[in-house]
């Protein structure tokens, strides 16, 4: 009996025949969510003057981009709380801080709107780098896509069975640019498990962020601009808008 010839072109092309085995990327999941925060929490210090506290060293050059990431976010009302993740904290970008006590991160410490913006920054544009080469890879043997409905059914069905092993579970649209994707086991939530059914949901609530990248680097790979917004109410469920931007003519 001849053995079975193993091609790298269909490894490569073929979304079911992975390279890495699916707990390592799991694994990656889980710890990008900490890593971002860390991160942030670095930044936020060194806004204070206190870059070399006990949250960790980072280089010059990582929290200058990072900083201005986080400004152009705050400044044009792209933040966690605004654009693209529903539910993330109760105050707004503009609230007083005195008028409402401040959330607690993972962390233990304040989850200020700094904090949040530059989680949400880090998580949703490493989404957005990962959508763009998935949309690439994936799309490039395939029929040229008609309209936008292809698209959405391509990222629904394929994207997410690369990433997450499962195609989403619903898809409703009102046919005028508005798509709402429910994924009522997502993958990152199987695990979760808090001590009340709040904290569950807050903090839940950062592993959209990178999720909301990805759908929307894939649009943008293939001509869509659109903003995106995901929640959760009930884990492991969570669900995601996405709202077209029409183009300028």
């Amino acid at each position: 009996m001849a053995a079975a010839q193993f091609s790298t072109t269909d490894a490569l092309t073929d979304p079911n025949s992975p390279l890495v085995n699916v707990s390592c990327f799991d694994l990656l999941l889980i710890e990008l969510v900490p890593l971002a925060e860390r991160m942030a929490r670095a930044f936020e210090a060194s806004l204070d003057g206190h870059g070399n506290n006990a949250t960790g060293p980072t280089s010059s050059s990582s929290s200058s981009s990072s900083s201005t990431a986080v400004k152009r976010a705050v400044a044009s009302g792209t933040s966690a709380q605004t654009a693209s993740i529903s539910g993330a904290a109760p105050e707004g970008a503009g609230a007083n801080a005195t008028s409402t006590p401040l959330a607690l991160a993972a962390d233990g410490l304040p989850s200020t709107t700094i904090f949040r913006d530059s989680v949400y920054v880090r998580l949703e544009r490493l989404g957005f780098r990962v959508g763009e080469g998935l949309s690439e890879r994936f799309s490039r043997d395939r029929p040229r896509f008609t309209d936008h409905l292809d698209v959405i059914k391509f990222l629904c069905k394929d994207v997410w069975t690369v990433v997450f092993k499962k195609q989403i579970d619903n898809l409703k649209t009102n046919h005028r640019g508005v798509f709402v994707l429910t994924d009522s086991k997502f993958r990152p939530f199987a695990r979760m498990s808090m001590t009340t059914h709040a904290e569950a949901i807050v903090r839940a609530q950062p592993h959209l962020y990178f999720p909301c990248g990805i759908i929307r680097g894939v649009l943008s790979s293939l001509g869509i601009k659109a903003t995106v917004q995901a929640e959760t109410t009930e884990l492991p469920s969570a669900s995601f808008q996405i709202k077209t931007i029409p183009t300028k003519t």
